[in-house]
Order: C-alpha cells, then sequence, then structure tokens
C-alpha cells in the first residue's frame, strides 16, 4: 500500500493569497494529503501567485527551481493572480504541470488526481484550466490559520475600481462578498482555535456587501459587518487591513473607537499626495478627503497606527509632483509608509501613458520615501513611550527574542520566552532598541 501523499505550498503577495492558500491546504487534507514545508520532498507542490510588482512575476520561477530541486517528479501547479492573467507564460515555466485561474484553483485537488495517475504526463508545457475573469463571479469562502496568534479572513473579492495601473479587477474580477452569517461563522470558527487575532482581508474591503447573493444587490454594508464582528464571542482582536479612504466612513471610525475587539489601526492607500496624479491613477478621492479622514482617526483615537500605501514614478509625476506628495505625506500625523515603485502592467491604461519616469528616478524617489517612513515610524513609536498597552506575542524565536505588536501596531521585543506565545498582556513601553523595536516592563498586576 503507498504512503500518504504530500503537498507543500508557496504564498506569494497579500493576506487575501494567504487566507486563500490556507483554504486549498484544507481542501488537500480532505483528501488524505500531509502537508509539508515547501523545502521537504512533496507530490504536489502548490504556488499562489501574485502580479502586483514585477518582482513577484520574477520570483515564481525562482519558487519552481525550488520544488523541482526538492523533487523532480512532484506535480507543480501554478494558482492565483498571475496565473489568472498570464496562464500560457506560466505554463511555459520548465517544470510546471498545471496553471489554475481565478475559480478554478479552489478545486485543484480534482484536477490533481488526473495528473498524479499519469506518470507519463507530457513535459512540454502545463495544462492550463483558467476561464475568462468575467466568469469569476461566485463567491468562495476563506480563511487562515497557518500562524496560531493571527488568522487572516477574507470577507471580499476582486473590484469594480478602474485604476489606470491595477491588474487586479482583470486577475480577480468583479467585487463580491461574502454573506454576512458565512464571515460570523467564520470568525467563530478561528477563534475555538485559540486564535487571538482576525485581520480582515480582501481585495477592496470597505465595497464589502456588494455582490453579496450574486448580483449588485446589498444588503449588508461594511459599518454593519464590523459591528456584528465586534459581538462575536471569544475574539480577542480584529484588525481591518486596508480600506480605500473613500469607503472609511466617519460611522465605522466612531464604531472602532468604542470596539470592545477592534485595534486602533488602520491601512488607509493614498498612491499619490498630488490631485493630478491621483486623477491620472483615476482614484476616487483627492488628498483634501485624505486629510480628513486621518483626521477624524485622531480626534477619537489619538494613540491610533496609521499606515500608508504610496506610489512613485507613475507616468507623468514630475519632481514638483512628487515632491508636493512628499511634503503632503510629511505634513500628515501618520505612522509609517508602504512604498511601491510604480512598474508597467501589461493590459492597464497607465502602460501606455505619456510622461514615463526613467527608473532610476523611480528608484532614488523609492529610497526618499522609505527613509520618510522610517522617520515617521520612529517617532510614532517615541510618541507610545511610557503608554500602558496590551502586546500579542508571536511564535518565532528569532535570534534569542519573542516579538509582539500592541494593539497599534508598536512592534515590541523581549528575551525568548515560550510561556509568552500566544498570550496577550499588558505592558508599559519604555525604550526603542538599536534595531528600532521597543522594549517594555511588565504591567504590575493590582492585589
Amino acid at each position: 500500500m503507498s504512503s500518504t501523499k504530500k503537498v507543500a505550498f508557496y504564498t506569494l503577495g497579500c493576506k487575501l493569497n494567504f487566507s486563500e492558500t490556507s483554504t486549498i491546504a484544507r481542501s488537500f487534507g480532505k483528501e488524505g494529503f500531509d502537508k509539508v514545508d515547501f523545502s521537504e520532498a512533496a507530490d504536489v507542490y502548490v504556488i499562489n501567485t501574485c502580479s502586483v510588482t514585477e518582482n513577484a512575476d520574477k520570483r515564481f520561477k525562482n519558487i519552481v527551481k525550488q520544488a523541482q530541486k526538492a523533487n523532480p517528479d512532484a506535480v507543480k501547479v501554478a494558482v492565483g493572480c498571475y496565473a489568472q492573467l498570464k496562464p500560457e507564460e506560466l505554463a511555459a515555466v520548465d517544470g510546471v504541470d498545471l496553471v489554475l485561474g481565478a475559480t478554478e484553483k479552489f478545486n485543484v485537488t480534482s484536477y490533481i488526481n488526473d495528473l498524479l495517475n499519469n506518470p507519463d504526463r507530457a513535459r512540454d508545457g502545463g495544462e492550463v484550466h483558467a476561464c475568462e475573469i468575467q466568469d469569476a463571479d461566485f463567491y468562495v469562502s476563506s480563511y487562515s490559520i497557518g500562524d496560531r496568534t493571527r488568522a487572516f479572513l477574507k470577507v471580499q473579492d476582486g473590484c469594480d475600481y478602474k485604476c489606470t495601473y491595477c491588474t487586479i479587477p482583470l486577475a480577480r474580477g468583479i467585487s463580491r462578498s461574502d454573506t454576512l452569517q458565512n464571515v460570523l461563522d467564520n470568525a467563530t470558527k478561528i477563534a475555538a482555535q485559540d486564535i487571538k487575532e482576525i485581520v480582515l482581508t480582501g481585495v477592496n474591503i470597505g465595497d464589502y456587501g456588494k455582490g453579496e447573493f450574486g448580483n449588485k444587490k446589498h444588503e449588508h454594508t461594511f459599518l454593519e459587518l464590523v459591528q456584528e464582528l465586534d459581538k462575536v464571542d471569544g475574539i480577542e482582536r480584529l484588525r481591518i487591513s486596508s480600506i480605500e479612504p473613500n469607503l472609511l466612513k466617519n460611522e465605522t471610525i466612531e464604531v472602532v473607537s468604542n470596539s470592545r475587539t477592534f485595534v486602533p489601526h488602520f491601512h488607509i492607500p493614498l498612491q499619490s499626495g498630488s490631485n493630478k496624479i491621483l486623477g491620472l491613477m483615476r482614484r476616487r478621492y483627492q488628498r483634501e478627503l485624505y486629510v480628513d479622514r486621518v483626521a477624524k482617526i485622531k480626534e477619537v483615537m489619538p494613540h491610533a497606527c496609521i499606515g500608508v500605501d504610496v506610489i512613485v514614478g507613475f507616468p507623468g509625476e514630475t519632481d514638483q509632483d512628487f515632491l508636493e506628495t512628499y511634503n503632503f505625506l510629511n505634513s500628515l500625523d501618520i505612522s509609517y509608509l508602504h512604498v511601491f515603485t510604480y512598474s508597467e502592467r501589461d493590459n492597464t491604461p497607465a502602460a501606455t501613458m505619456d510622461g514615463v519616469v526613467p527608473k532610476n528616478v523611480r528608484s532614488k524617489r523609492s529610497k526618499m520615501l522609505r527613509g520618510l517612513s522610517a522617520k515617521m515610524r520612529r517617532a510614532f513609536y517615541e510618541s507610545q513611550l511610557d503608554s500602558k498597552r496590551t502586546v500579542l506575542f508571536e511564535s518565532e524565536n528569532k535570534e534569542g527574542y519573542i516579538h509582539g505588536f500592541t494593539e497599534n501596531y508598536v512592534k515590541v521585543k523581549a528575551p525568548w520566552n515560550p510561556e509568552l506565545v500566544n498570550q496577550l498582556h499588558e505592558v508599559q513601553l519604555t525604550s526603542i532598541d538599536d534595531d528600532g523595536m521597543v522594549r517594555f516592563d511588565f504591567a504590575s498586576v493590582e492585589a
């Protein structure tokens, strides 16, 4: 009798991909597969791809090579955004046996069995099963339970926005949502596994509610989702991963500020501080709205952490436009930046726009904003010293230290102590270490 088949997974990209990989992994478990580390010999390797940056495309080939090295005879499968956008390109990569698009990826096990039972499968390119993206109109619930301290819960998929630089609508289809009851049931299941923090994820989660019934009918909104999740027993912390500024309403900010479980941490994409560039990007707001969102958050939660996505080097961005962005960011009461260097993506309007910014200029601008981000994070951490916060400790021993995050996303460290793993503790933040992390004292427990 043959031994149990083994499967290994590699995820590129966002938290949404992690939640979906975890769901796909559970489907393999139901088929009797054992999950192993990607560096080990497995019968099947599943790579969940991303296409948001140029780098993710290049990394795919290296990951396939790793799998080839671990077991040349294994079935290698590509799923995810890049697999939907460029299936033929991935199928042509040496060693790839199967490429599944946006709707097919959740049925991966049914495709796999045929391949495993065919030892003579062709080696001159992988099989492709990818629907037209307009057929990706149904919703598949997903959540990740990999890292014990935190789970990613998918509440929404797809996007109806038409930002000129973005391939996500082409890779994931129209905006659609899980039903409210499903989200609450999944949150309850996650809480039952002794996971202390749930991160809400999706492509455009502020659009939650749209497509809840397979059409554009709305019954629920993101505000109602937040209100209902706050009532679920057993959840210690809820975190909103990323939300568009035009969809983050005052009411939602108020609910979070009074919430039992939602933490004071927002990640709000800006992309540019120049209204001219925001227009070229076809973003649905101007910078004045962004100022309002930050001001509202800080008014009701002065200690809130606010992270910002920004793209540098977009076509048409002059030195003056970039400086406008730099100075705008510098004027905001925000905590850190995620800086993306613009890269041309096929089939997007921006790829054919005039005013292409030279690569070396893009890179210089990116470096400037990364420097600004480091300064902002430092200033935010300094503003939190001497305050009392609650830390959730992670499960990894990193060079003799345990790390954790406060509710408002300050990263702390302490000498490794396995008893702290996955525990919440009240601490007083005391000082910033040389590596930029914060040291603390445990808050004294009242007798």
